[in-house]
């Protein structure tokens, strides 16, 4: 009799894949995701013209532009700044250039800290609740920014909208969680143009508001609207019957099927059951023993660390040089961002094609060889540099996308979570020192 009771069971994922991602459910969840996604890009890298590079020069005219140091002993006390409305001019930031990007280390670093804590977060209060939060946190914050005047408040703020504000990481657990096993993959990267997306607007928005206090304000407060997410947006059906919530869950599989027109067998749902297996709830301590005592996990740890490094590294670093490329710097970084769109589907269509390796190698090698090509091409050749560029772009997107999808298939079932989690923050280590390299080579080549 029990076994008769086992075999009539239900898992969720046999019933999601009655839907299809372009029902009305999942269309208009695709709409609600990718809105998180675009404010998530908002706020990724907006200190590239929030807290722009600033031309300036010595009120006394012994001092040529930008010069630093003295002359006969002598140094400048006041300043003149191209855009008195700038950043660098609020806080009088000349010669500062370190405290200029150590706006985008912060961030980064608050980025990585905060990814330690959001999974476990969102596996306890679930997925909409933690969306909602820090949606409207982050808006908050990024809001708080834009009224301080000690630039130390600022770098507080920044880390906290950084750390406590990022509704991407819940947003892409809704968005995995509720769709089919079979259609993740070509689901995400739809959700995913909404990046792009967000990443284009914060170009338009730096362009039409040049102060970057109510630049600022144009562009995070549009995520105080995340408030109605707690009546437009459901829970994670998985996440709820894994908490024991059944009936939840139920309701809104119902409400899907109403949605889109389809009728479930009511048998089906009586029997629905998680197919989250218990052994993925395994202590992070036994997850680390298991991969460090393993000489094939542990290697495979490494090899991930350093792809996502070397990923968050150039992708964050390339974002950041796009405003230093020629011509119009708030068409070039929306160029960069409207990479990611073909770079996504193109990335698609690799990883239900192909296997992972080759396709990883291969974009690596392109987009190193075309990084590396870019700042040797003749500089009368505007648009061969900039097409360069956004072909490295590409090649970046591709194998972040593959890097991404590869880390998570190359664990155990048990330890896949925890160790995508760890390779992921331990990567932002690239995003982080990524801003300091402009600096880095304009010291390096200053003679």
């Amino acid at each position: 009799m029990a076994s008769e009771e086992k075999s009539i069971k239900t898992h969720l994922d046999d019933v999601l894949g009655k839907f299809t991602m372009f029902g009305p459910y999942h269309g208009q969840l695709m709409l609600f995701i990718g809105l998180a996604y675009a404010s998530n890009s908002a706020y990724s890298s907006n200190y590239v013209f929030a807290v722009e590079e600033v031309a300036y020069r010595c009120r006394d005219e012994t001092f040529a532009d930008n010069m630093c140091g003295t002359i006969n002993g002598t140094s400048c006390t006041e300043w003149v700044y191209d855009k008195p409305e700038s950043f660098v001019a609020d806080f009088q930031l000349a010669c500062q250039d370190l405290k200029r990007t150590l706006v985008g280390t912060v961030h980064s670093l608050a980025y990585m800290v905060g990814l330690l804590f959001v999974g476990p977060l969102s596996d306890r209060i679930g997925r909409k609740a933690l969306i909602i939060a820090t949606g409207v946190l982050g808006g908050v914050l990024g809001i708080a920014r834009s009224f301080v005047t000690s630039y130390w408040l600022y770098i507080v703020l920044e880390f906290l909208e950084s750390a406590f504000g990022d509704i991407c990481s819940p947003a892409y657990i809704l968005n995995i969680e509720i769709i089919a096993t079979t259609k993740r993959v070509p689901y995400y990267m739809l959700c995913s143009i909404g990046y792009s997306v967000g990443g284009i607007l914060k170009a338009l928005v730096a362009w039409m508001v040049p102060d970057w206090r109510n630049f600022l304000r144009v562009l995070y407060a549009p995520a105080l609207l995340f408030f109605s997410y707690i009546y437009l947006l459901d829970e994670s059906p998985r996440w709820l019957l894994i908490k024991g919530k059944k009936n939840e869950a139920v309701a809104i599989v119902e409400k899907m099927a109403k949605k889109n027109d389809i009728t479930l067998d009511q048998k089906m749902l009586d029997n629905l059951v998680s197919d989250t297996k218990q052994e993925e709830n395994v202590e992070f301590g036994t997850v680390l023993k298991s991969t460090f005592t393993s000489g094939a996990l542990f290697k495979r740890f490494i090899v991930c660390v350093i792809w996502w490094t070397t990923s968050t590294f150039v992708n964050y670093g390339m974002t950041i040089t796009s405003v230093s490329l020629q011509g119009n710097i708030y068409l070039n970084f929306a160029l960069v961002s409207m990479t990611d769109v073909p770079g996504s589907f193109i990335a698609m269509y690799v990883l239900m094609k192909y296997k992972r390796k080759i396709p990883l190698i291969v974009s690596f090698l392109l987009a190193g060889v075309f990084c590396v090509v870019q700042p040797f091409l003749p500089t009368n050749y505007e648009w061969l540099s900039i097409t360069t560029f956004l072909v490295s772009k590409l090649m970046v997107t591709l194998y972040f996308g593959i890097t991404y999808m590869y880390t998570s298939e190359l664990f155990p079932t048990y330890t896949r979570n925890s160790m995508h989690a760890l390779c992921s923050s331990l990567g932002r280590v690239g995003s982080i020192v990524a801003p300091q390299t402009p600096l880095l080579v304009s010291s390096l080549f200053k003679y």
